[in-house]
């Protein structure tokens, strides 16, 4: 087997799981989930039919990642973070072709127990603080907090505070890797 199953997980047939990962304790994958290569499924994680995973995702306990919901590499998903599909949600009502599709780019991070509603698009290399809410798309290299979430400044790459304004012109330097970064308007981007 070319990933890692506890004993108490159920991989529905039909799953594709890549190389070296690893899924844990209760967690539960539909068959038609397809993730990638060494990720990480924590304890008690759901895993809908109609969602891909990219590679070396990090998906912490208790996160259901539920149907129209697509995640790129090296997204990091917090403890508890929550996960919808469906916008005006109601038991008595049939909605599951009103799906809203989510999706979440390349290295963000949703912090524990952050709240995204469907529909939006998180950018690269975002930051969403833990509690926050999104209700709303975020710019790459984001830092999101609150309730709802709003801006309050930029993370680099490496997931640290960048000092740039929120708009206008600047560059900063991350100070772990030496990157550069650029501020041109209301976007952020990462200078080679």
């Amino acid at each position: 087997m070319a990933y890692q199953k506890h004993d108490s997980a159920i991989i529905d047939e039909g799953a594709q799981i890549g190389e070296g990962s690893r899924v844990w304790h209760f967690a539960h994958v539909c068959g038609g989930a397809k993730i990638g290569a060494d990720c990480s499924l924590g304890q008690n994680v759901f895993v809908g039919n109609k969602v891909t995973i990219g590679n070396n995702v990090k998906i912490q306990n208790n996160v259901s990642v539920y149907d129209n919901v697509y995640l790129e590499d090296d997204v990091f998903c917090g403890p508890s973070m929550v996960f919808t599909n469906v916008y005006n949600p109601r038991s008595f009502i049939e909605r599951k072709t009103e799906y809203r599709d989510t999706l979440v780019k390349k290295g963000a991070t949703l912090g524990a127990n952050c709240t995204i509603v469907c529909g939006v698009t998180i950018g690269e290399y975002a930051l969403i603080g833990a509690g926050a809410v999104i209700n709303k798309d975020v710019k790459p290299f984001a830092l999101m907090v609150g309730v709802p979430a709003k801006q309050i400044g930029w993370i680099s790459k490496y997931g640290e505070q960048l000092d740039l304004p929120l708009t206008g012109e600047g560059e900063a330097t991350c100070p772990h890797t030496g990157d550069k970064y650029v501020l041109k308007g209301n976007l952020v981007e990462l200078v080679k």
